[in-house]
């Protein structure tokens, strides 16, 4: 069983891009989904997550106001809209999933997701 994840690309500072996770149906109404990312040389770190039954959405600080999450459940995708990028948003960005709630998938690490895809990468010039 794997997460799909796609949408990466290299941007300017200030463009937008639109991440795209494909999940297994199994995984629907009871799991939550959301994407870590991983700068060069650094740790992953969590992005955003969102129920996959409520549509409830999490974020952390830094992306908040910039990144959106949502969900189709028609396609079993989530999709992560990135507005205003920021160099520092450069990272290859992993789509994961755990049964749980996406507040508390934001205090997890990365290993302790029950699904993890392959990264996509996003390169952000300033």
């Amino acid at each position: 069983v794997q997460l799909q994840a796609s949408g990466g690309g290299m941007v300017q500072a200030g463009d937008s891009l639109r991440l795209s996770c494909a999940a297994p149906s199994r995984t629907f109404s009871t799991y939550a989904v959301g994407w870590f990312r991983q700068a060069p040389g650094k740790e992953h770190n969590f992005v955003a997550a969102i129920s996959l039954r409520y549509g409830s959405a999490y974020y952390t600080d830094s992306v908040k106001g910039r990144f959106t999450i949502s969900r189709d459940n028609a396609s079993n995708t989530v999709f992560l809209q990135m507005n205003s990028l920021k160099p520092e948003d450069t990272a290859n960005y992993f789509c994961v999933a755990r049964r749980t709630a996406p507040h508390t998938m934001g205090r997890l690490p990365y290993y302790a997701m029950d699904l993890r895809g392959k990264g996509t990468l996003v390169t952000v010039s300033s």
